[in-house]
């Protein structure tokens, strides 16, 4: 078994759809404003409006995306403007993770592992 689909749920597919599309640096040909593929690798990311109106989000779930290198991409969503939760910090566990908010507020991770 493997996962299928992570799918963030939006009042907004367009705008959040853009924001992954520019962070991931994917472009998918669509501006369906109900549902976008983002990735389709293995897992899917999409974006869907399901006509729920979605004003609150507790952090109840984390996505984490593994990059070459945290330090860098750190400094390029400063310059996006992203909303830093917290800056690259080495974890107990080997990565070193930054984490950050979408513009819905879902809260996103980075995180590296040392070339060995």
């Amino acid at each position: 078994m493997k996962v299928g689909e992570v799918c963030f749920m939006t009042s907004d597919v367009i705008r959040l759809s853009e924001f992954y599309k520019t962070l991931l640096g994917v472009e998918n040909g669509s501006s369906d404003p109900v549902h976008q593929a983002i990735l389709t690798e293995e897992t899917s990311l999409t974006i869907y409006n399901d006509g729920l109106v979605r004003n609150v989000n507790p952090h109840n779930i984390c996505i984490a995306f593994t990059v070459n290198d945290v330090d860098m991409e750190y400094e390029r969503l400063k310059n996006m403007g992203v909303e830093i939760v917290d800056p690259p910090t080495m974890r107990p566990w080997g990565a070193k993770n930054m984490s950050f908010l979408d513009p819905d507020h879902n809260l996103i991770t980075f995180r590296s592992f040392p070339v060995e």
